[in-house]
């Protein structure tokens, strides 16, 4: 289930790399979710992960893996 966020409080990723086309912005205090949406679309529908898939893929991205699986 989706939850509301329409009052959501988005923040640039640390691991987008600062760039201007690849920002991933993140929205917190959605308990055991993490919104994720991509900041050159706002308005798209976001990507709501489980926390532990989030985790997976940001361990992922930090050993430097090209393949992630979300949970």
């Amino acid at each position: 289930m989706t939850p509301d966020l329409s009052t959501a409080s988005w923040r640039k990723s640390s691991y987008s790399d600062g760039g201007a086309n690849n920002c991933v912005e993140v929205a917190d205090g959605y308990p055991h979710l993490v919104p994720v949406r991509d900041s050159k679309t706002p308005a798209s529908p976001p990507l709501v992960l489980s926390a532990a898939s989030w985790a997976g893929f940001v361990d992922g991205i930090k050993r430097g893996r090209g393949e992630h699986t979300f949970g």
